[in-house]
């Protein structure tokens, strides 16, 4: 098997099984992003426990690579901390960006590392960037409410 086969393979197994699918509640912080280019779109809902993500639920719809992308995204983030979370979306974002011309380190972006052959099709990095690009709004958003409540007790 082609290590590009095998690629595909895995894009398409998260498309299949969209793991953290579906919303859920509570939740801290909702987020709505449209790639206008290719209509795909993504609604993304983050729970935090402290500095902790505990949970990150979405519904979307577009293509396989929007769809797994943030399946794959979700098992990179759920359990980890939030600067670890916007590590990889920065780590991603630039691999991305790379044009297929950066390596991508496997054992921080593990699946994600399939996509570093999307960036060299750049009409389809949006579509990659869809789901990253949503939780890094909803992390925002989620601590700028969190900063909010407690200026509000104080």
């Amino acid at each position: 098997m082609k290590i590009d086969d095998l690629y595909q393979e895995i894009i398409l197994d998260h498309y299949r099984a969209k793991h953290h699918s579906g919303l859920r509640t509570p939740y801290d912080a909702e987020v709505h992003h449209v790639n206008p280019v290719c209509g795909d779109e993504v609604k993304l809902r983050i729970s935090l426990d402290g500095d902790v993500v505990s949970d990150v639920s979405y519904e979307g719809q577009g293509c396989s690579i929007s769809q797994a992308s943030t399946s794959v995204m979700t098992d990179l983030v759920v359990g980890h901390d939030v600067a670890h979370g916007l590590d990889l979306h920065a780590e991603f974002l630039t691999m991305m960006q790379g044009k297929g011309e950066i390596e991508p380190d496997e054992e921080r972006l593990e699946d994600g590392v399939v996509f570093a052959g999307v960036a060299r099709f750049p009409a389809r990095v949006k579509c990659a960037l869809l789901g990253w690009s949503a939780f890094k709004d909803a992390v925002l958003r989620a601590q700028s409410s969190e900063t909010r409540a407690e200026v509000e007790v104080q």
